[in-house]
């Protein structure tokens, strides 16, 4: 399962909504930090076991997916750069 196929639900803490940062890292893999559940496309729930911070594979090399256990290194190259997209359509 790749990290494209991972439905990401980001949920509320209190009254405000909870910041989920993603940091797309160089040569690597996604790191997601903050309040969020990860389901698989049944809509069943990854057992996180508490983990805020964690990051998913984007290599396909992860013997672990969809979670990142460092198989990339050496074997996967993408410089991270933010770019804006194009206008969403309607």
């Amino acid at each position: 399962m790749s990290a494209h196929s991972i439905i990401l639900s980001l949920q509320k803490q209190n009254i405000n909504m909870s910041k989920t940062k993603l940091t797309i890292n160089n040569n690597g893999s996604v790191k997601i930090e903050g309040d969020f559940e990860i389901v698989d496309r049944n809509g069943n729930e990854y057992g996180l076991q508490g983990r805020t911070v964690l990051s998913i594979c984007r290599c396909g090399l992860s013997k672990n997916k969809p979670f990142c256990d460092g198989a990339h290194n050496g074997h996967f190259e993408h410089e991270a750069i933010a770019f804006d997209l194009p206008p969403k359509k309607v």
